[in-house]
């Protein structure tokens, strides 16, 4: 059972290793009038849970993300409306023909 229990730590150790290597991206966008601001992209299956942002006194709302090297799509998603990201010129076109920011992570 303690040899079990090691190597569960041991797993958890690494895992909790490869998580931490990835590097944080600060996303930031500017809505002072907006009740909630989420960010949602490719690399959290475009779900809003666990993704909102935090606002700060001045309107600007962050969210701190770790992401492995790659490219990924993104939204903000301000009380209800999907906005690009007006700091990133970087774009494609979705399935839905509107525009999703993209931004490219390298090692």
């Amino acid at each position: 059972m303690a040899i079990a229990s090691k190597e569960k730590a041991g797993k958890a150790t690494a895992a909790k290793k490869s998580r931490t290597s990835a590097p944080s991206i600060e996303f930031t966008v500017t809505a002072p009038e907006a009740r909630e601001v989420f960010l949602v992209g490719d690399f959290n299956g475009w779900q809003m849970e666990g993704f909102q942002m935090r606002k700060f006194k001045d309107g600007i709302c962050r969210k701190k993300v770790q992401l492995k090297p790659g490219r990924y799509e993104y939204l903000f998603l301000v009380d209800g409306d999907w906005r690009t990201d007006p700091q990133n010129d970087a774009r494609c076109t979705n399935p839905f023909g509107m525009e999703n920011s993209v931004i490219q992570i390298n090692r």
